[in-house]
């Protein structure tokens, strides 16, 4: 493997890193989760971790078999992927054009250090399809012709890396406790009580973006 292409996926991983679905899901765990915080935080980023690694190996195993039968499968896949991408970038663009009160997120009432796992894998699972830096990087290291066992170590560190902002999140809540608390209170309060005004320009950008993803989900 070459130095230019570990830069690349490890690019892609830092991109894809910064998810909020995970990172949400640690803010309310630090807000909310009174019983063994710690535990639960950590065992929702290994069920994170866990999607990330063994998804991807799958993937890769699977690529060869995949292009065999449908041809250029996983390209097919990536444009899936870029389609879905386009769609939610669409829809977000659509709603920006008139007032919506804000929705508040919360973990579900079940969620515990026994439960937390499993949502990690669901929840990063559910998200996967958003993250095209994901399957670009598969796609890399599959055209590069990349050897089984190197294939799966740069899969296992892009994993850890995806979920490097989360530990850092977790690591500062648990060392400086309320003063990262409040901070975190307050920004969740600000995006989730209140209404979303209309915005022209961000609707428009947000269409236009999404116009650009599907363009490139389209592009030969």
């Amino acid at each position: 493997m070459s130095g230019g292409l570990i830069a690349a996926i490890a690019g892609l991983a830092i991109a894809d890193s910064f998810n909020p679905v995970t990172i949400v899901a640690i803010t309310l765990i630090l807000l909310t989760v009174r019983t063994r915080p710690l535990a639960s935080a950590i065992t929702f980023v290994l069920g994170a971790m866990s999607t990330v690694a063994v998804l991807g190996a799958a993937i890769f195993l699977g690529a060869d078999a995949a292009a065999g039968t449908v041809g250029d499968g996983l390209i097919w896949l990536r444009r899936i992927v870029f389609l879905i991408a386009a769609a939610a970038l669409f829809t977000a663009g659509i709603r920006r054009f008139k007032d919506r009160p804000r929705k508040g997120v919360n973990l579900p009432s079940w969620f515990g250090v026994g439960t937390a796992f499993p949502l990690g894998v669901l929840m990063t699972g559910a998200d996967l399809p958003n993250a095209f830096p994901y399957f670009i990087a598969i796609e890399r290291l599959i055209d590069a012709d990349t050897g089984l066992a190197a294939g799966l170590l740069v899969l296992a560190g892009y994993s850890i890396v995806y979920c490097i902002p989360c530990l850092i999140l977790l690591a500062l809540g648990m060392a400086h406790g309320g003063k990262v608390r409040d901070r975190l209170q307050s920004v969740y309060d600000r995006f989730s009580t209140g209404t979303l005004r209309r915005s022209i320009p961000a609707a428009l950008a947000l269409l236009l973006l999404a116009a650009g993803v599907l363009a490139i989900a389209l592009w030969p």
